[in-house]
Formats: C-alpha cells, structure tokens, sequence
C-alpha cells in the first residue's frame, strides 16, 4: 500500500510533508508533489503535516480523485526526488480552496 498526492496540492505545492519522510519518497513537479508509490513505506506521518489536505492512503483516496493513483506512480518515473521543505509556490494560499485544478496540472 502506499500514499497518494491528490487534487488539492496542484498550484500549492506546500512541502511540510517532504520534512517528516522517512525515506524521501516525494517528487517535486513545477506545481506539485507526488509520491513514489515503490519507495512510499506507508507510515503515514505525511498526512497530517499537509496543510491542504492533499494526502491520502491509496485506499481512502476520495471519490473522483482515483486518477492521482495513475498521476503519482506515472510523474514519478520524470520528476526529481525533493529531500527539504521548500517556500510553498507564491500564490499557493490562493490556490488552497480552488476546487478542480487538474488542468492546471503542469507536467
């Protein structure tokens, strides 16, 4: 089982969540993170450290976000590893309530 970046991350990209990772398992994209599902070890510390509520066990990924299962593992073999929290994207607090972002999804 592994954990699942969802929806609400897009245009935010906090990285509370990359601090508390016991095995670097998040990928940084140009305006999310995901996680690696092979090296994901389930423990779970990322899900309350994501201000966003973007975090979810694979299987309590809510309805209509399954597709960021597929998104996480498929980003994963492209983008970079991220080890330390970085400056969250500048307009990220604008973005936090904005439902609907996947096609603001920069690839």
């Amino acid at each position: 089982m592994t954990h699942v970046v969802t929806e609400s991350c897009i245009r935010c990209r906090y990285t509370d969540c990359v601090d508390v990772c016991p095995v670097d398992c998040f990928r940084e994209g140009p305006n999310m993170l995901i996680i690696d599902p092979d090296e994901c070890i389930d423990c779970a510390v990322c899900i309350p450290e994501c201000p966003v509520e973007a975090i979810y066990a694979e299987e309590d990924v809510p309805a209509g976000q399954e597709k960021f299962i597929e998104i996480n593992a498929e980003l994963t073999k492209i983008w970079p590893s991220i080890t330390r929290s970085k400056e969250a994207l500048p307009d990220a607090d604008e973005w936090a309530d904005v439902k609907d972002k996947l096609k603001h999804l920069q690839r």
